[in-house]
């Protein structure tokens, strides 16, 4: 695009985020832009492993004493980290944050930079373009903000619409489609989904403020330039959380009884034409199954009784799942034992603490399953699977 030039990183190794919270099998790009115009800006750096190859991209074009504004949309380090080698570079610029990042850019930097705090609607000229600013809290951080390019119709919206997705290319009719779909979907369901609402909101407020979008780059993953509004309608999709009919049935299992089980109630799910999937949590990545889960409108979840409780690789599925929020699902508990048993209500417990509902009471068989439970986990199927169609 003329006057505007990315100057981001492609980051093809990484294959965690966040410490370890989110998986990212196809690795992530870090998305900086430069902006030429009579004034100088640059939107957002990149984490600061990646500092010295950024900062070459930087002086591959513009003279660092030349750049007017430094935009920061959002302080986390991926999109902050190499913000202190830039200003050092470029003292005289001015650092333009959210209101919000007034406090967040300071507090990972301890810098007394040159800030200006901006606030939805304000505008900075740079002469043929200007830079307006849509504060955009939550979206995932107190302090996100959107910066809007009038002039070329591109809006930088930081995490929002993003992938984290490592590319040969920079656009989104340059790649695979299935592929950047998948990353999108799972970049909303395990990050973005608690925030549903704030979402809608926010997106009805872009809407209409009638800003033209010719291109939207996000921070993460591909720019989408080809009908770039196709990712805000699935984001609106996405937000409404009106799942599938389908099933997901996630379990862990010692000596095979509650694999058994989860088997077992997959087949009356599917005998009432109900599809699901099945993971074992001890063997899948977790946030691959949030994924799932997004699109699904039922979950069960079983593990046998240790230690009075469950298996301990499923508690984090059972935080993520309080943790994301999701609506209009509904859940049924699942496991067996072999003196206490409390297993099961423990995980109706968690589900409903999730605010998931019980569609159903749980299946709780000792040592195990016999013929008789193992019809009981497909009645459980069968009942869910009325209850979702």
């Amino acid at each position: 695009m003329d006057k505007v030039y990315w100057i981001g990183v492609v980051d093809w190794g990484i294959k965690h985020f966040h410490g370890h919270e989110l998986s990212t099998h196809r690795g992530t790009t870090y998305n900086s832009y430069l902006i030429m115009d009579e004034k100088t800006a640059v939107i957002d750096t990149v984490w600061d492993p990646f500092s010295d190859q950024f900062m070459d991209n930087v002086r591959s074009l513009v003279d660092t004493k030349k750049i007017d504004y430094i935009v920061a949309n959002h302080a986390e380090p991926d999109h902050s980290g190499s913000l202190g080698s830039l200003v050092e570079a470029a003292p005289q610029a001015k650092v333009i944050v959210s209101r919000k990042g007034l406090e967040s850019i300071p507090g990972h930097f301890h810098k007394d930079w040159n800030f200006r705090a901006v606030k939805s609607g304000d505008t900075v000229s740079l002469g043929e373009t200007a830079m307006a600013f849509v504060e955009a809290p939550m979206l995932h951080w107190p302090d996100s903000m959107f910066t809007y390019l009038s002039g070329r119709n591109l809006l930088m919206p930081n995490d929002a619409f993003g992938q984290h997705y490592a590319t040969a290319f920079r656009f989104n009719d340059q790649v695979d489609q299935e592929e950047l779909y998948h990353e999108a979907r799972k970049y909303y369901a395990n990050i973005l989904t608690p925030f549903s609402s704030l979402v809608t909101k926010k997106i009805d407020e872009v809407l209409a403020m009638g800003l033209t979008v010719d291109m939207i780059a996000p921070s993460h993953g591909v720019i989408w330039r080809k009908d770039p509004l196709q990712i805000v309608k699935k984001y609106q999709e996405w937000a409404k959380q009106e799942p599938e009919k389908s099933a997901v049935i996630l379990y862990d299992t010692m000596w095979q009884a509650t694999r058994r089980m989860a088997e077992a109630i997959g087949d009356g799910l599917a005998e009432m034409g109900i599809p699901y999937k099945i993971f074992h949590m001890a063997l899948s990545d977790r946030n691959d199954v949030i994924t799932e889960v997004s699109s699904a409108k039922a979950v069960f979840l079983g593990s046998p009784c240790l230690n009075c409780g469950l298996l301990p690789t499923m508690t984090p599925i059972l935080e993520d799942l309080k943790g994301l929020k999701f609506k209009n699902r509904i859940g049924a508990a699942f496991g067996s034992y072999g003196w206490s048993g409390e297993n099961v209500k423990r995980i109706e417990k968690e589900l409903e603490a999730a605010g998931i509902p019980l569609a159903e009471p749980g299946v709780l068989a000792k040592w195990q399953p016999d013929s008789g439970s193992l019809e009981e986990c497909r009645a459980l199927g069968r009942k869910v699977a009325g209850k979702i169609r």
